[in-house]
């Protein structure tokens, strides 16, 4: 396969030189007539021929040059240069871009449709590939980087809500996700010779004719869990409270006084709002 080749092309000073100095003596020659007046329409034709070789190159910038079709090679150091008039000379940039993508709306490996976008940063790296073996490598990065992104998120799981198991979510497991990423639309744009610097989601949520299901499961998962810890320590409290009424001996409580205080304790450790208290000027039966 056919690669980048760099070459080395002649001096714009020099060539510039070379075309002011025949301009000159063409000019000379035509009004002093020291040779056949033919050379001088003959000089001042080759010095603006000269003057159409001429170009400059900015860093981080190159010139694929082309001949009738031939490829002659690139051209990637920053400077002023002369080259053949006959050369076409296609710019290409070698800085590093940075790509967006559209939030695009896919269905996760459960099947759940999520919005997701992703931030591409890549450069062009082999100039021949890119100017030749793909029409616009420009576009070319930008669907390639959806399709992957998109065959991305078909592949797991936005969270582990319904898939347990799940060791990486795209949802929890952002570094190696990126990373995954990053490997595939390096792998699909090497044929543009395109580098990608670096691949992230910059946008990732439930679609959102589920988004507000997906958030009530979500709040339910908390509360649930929020409960199950005021619960236990609930339960801890109670044993200590037992214990140390037990050990100290300020009260002595039968089976049924125990459950009885052991229900109110619960009640008032686990109630969502304040317990308002109760008292009892009598006995526990009357």
């Amino acid at each position: 396969m056919k690669t980048e080749q760099t070459i080395s092309p002649s001096s714009g000073y020099l060539m510039l030189a070379v075309s002011l100095a025949l301009l000159i003596l063409s000019i000379l020659n035509f009004l002093f007539q020291w040779v056949f007046i033919g050379f001088s329409g003959l000089g001042i034709f080759v010095s603006l021929f000269i003057l159409c070789g001429f170009m400059a190159i900015e860093p981080n910038s190159a010139r694929v040059m082309t001949l009738f079709g031939d490829y002659k090679g690139t051209i990637k150091e920053s400077g002023f240069y002369w080259a053949n008039p006959f050369l076409i000379k296609r710019k290409i940039s070698q800085r590093a871009h940075n790509l967006e993508t559209t939030q695009l709306k896919v269905n996760d490996k459960q099947g759940n449709p999520i919005m997701i976008a992703a931030v591409v940063v890549w450069k062009v790296s082999d100039t021949f590939r890119a100017a030749f073996d793909v029409e616009n490598y420009v576009k070319f990065v930008e669907i390639q980087s959806e399709s992957a992104l998109r065959k991305m998120a078909m592949a797991y799981s936005y969270d582990n809500f319904e898939d347990e198991t799940a060791e990486i979510t795209l949802r929890s497991s952002s570094t190696e996700i990126n990373e995954m990423l990053e490997n595939e639309i390096s792998e699909r744009l090497s044929l543009a010779g395109i580098e990608v610097i670096e691949a992230r989601i910059s946008h990732l949520a439930y679609s959102q004719e589920i988004a507000s299901a997906m958030l009530q499961r979500q709040q339910a998962s908390a509360v649930v869990a929020a409960r199950s810890k005021i619960v236990e320590g609930a339960v801890g409290m109670v044993e200590m409270a037992l214990e140390a009424l037990n050990k100290k001996g300020i009260v002595h409580l039968d089976e049924e006084k125990k459950a009885a205080m052991v229900s109110n304790l619960l009640v008032v450790l686990c109630s969502d709002k304040s317990a308002s208290p109760v008292v009892n000027t009598g006995t526990l039966h009357h």
